[in-house]
């Protein structure tokens, strides 16, 4: 029955999802106080298997035409709320930053960035990263536009998904080298909590994007229908941004 609404079937998924990222939180907390990672591991398996699998359900939702306008513009809605729950959430990351920057305590030297630690050089690593990032946001965009004149955009979605994959590598090697922890002072904290969790959406992202690439590679998109990667698109467009304010400010101005 085709109609205006979006009524989801039964489903368990939500179920999953929903226990996987309670043992994923768990799973993450042992490994930070006891090293075991192992756990950590198998619930993020599990998390993004889930994800996946769910994802290509909705996928099929759509090719059997059940996503017609009225339900993609409920989608539309969906996503922007999406974004702004995220735009919230690094907020109030940058509102923790600013507020023990501008207002350094006793403990810290009065001054910041905190006495005697010695900060990751801006123009070495993380200027290396604001290329790649940047790179992969002109990649993706050639591939929406090479898609809109109705031309193969596969290799440059392949490119932008490699980049966010040697993002991810650099900002790995960069954490195993850097001289603080994240028990390092208010600074060391909030360095990793930010960047931390940037990398982590910028993992999902590049999964999202690997994801469309898979479809693309199905014939699933055309010139006038492909709303999934137009998410991925812009959910992509935020990761980028959110690493400028981070280049800007935790690394630049900070060192």
């Amino acid at each position: 029955l085709f109609h205006n609404f979006h009524i989801l079937s039964l489903s368990s998924y939500a179920y999953y999802l929903f226990f996987c990222s309670l043992g994923l939180t768990t799973s993450l907390v042992m490994f930070f106080k006891y090293g075991v990672y192992w756990m950590f591991l198998f619930t993020l398996f599990t998390v993004l298997f889930i994800s996946f699998i769910w994802g290509k359900d909705i996928s099929m939702e759509g090719l059997s035409g059940y996503h017609n306008f009225y339900v993609m513009d409920g989608f539309k809605f969906g996503v922007l709320l999406f974004i702004f729950s995220e735009f919230m959430f690094f907020f109030s990351i940058f509102w923790t930053f600013f507020d023990a920057a501008l207002v350094p305590v006793h403990d810290l030297g009065e001054m910041w960035s905190p006495f005697g630690m010695h900060l990751v050089n801006p123009f070495g690593v993380p200027l290396l990263n604001t290329i790649i990032l940047l790179s992969s946001g002109v990649s993706v965009t050639w591939a929406h536009y090479s898609l809109l004149s109705n031309k193969s955009c596969i290799n440059s979605l392949f490119l932008t998904v490699v980049l966010a994959v040697y993002f991810t590598g650099i900002q790995l090697m960069e954490y195993s080298e850097a001289s603080f922890s994240m028990s390092d002072s208010v600074f060391g904290s909030i360095f990793y909590l930010s960047t931390g969790f940037h990398g982590i959406h910028v993992l999902c992202g590049g999964l999202f994007l690997f994801f469309n690439l898979i479809r693309m590679l199905k014939n699933h998109f055309n010139y006038n229908h492909h709303l999934g990667f137009e998410f991925a698109i812009l959910y992509w467009h935020f990761v980028d941004v959110v690493w400028l304010f981070l280049f800007v400010f935790v690394y630049w101005w900070s060192y």
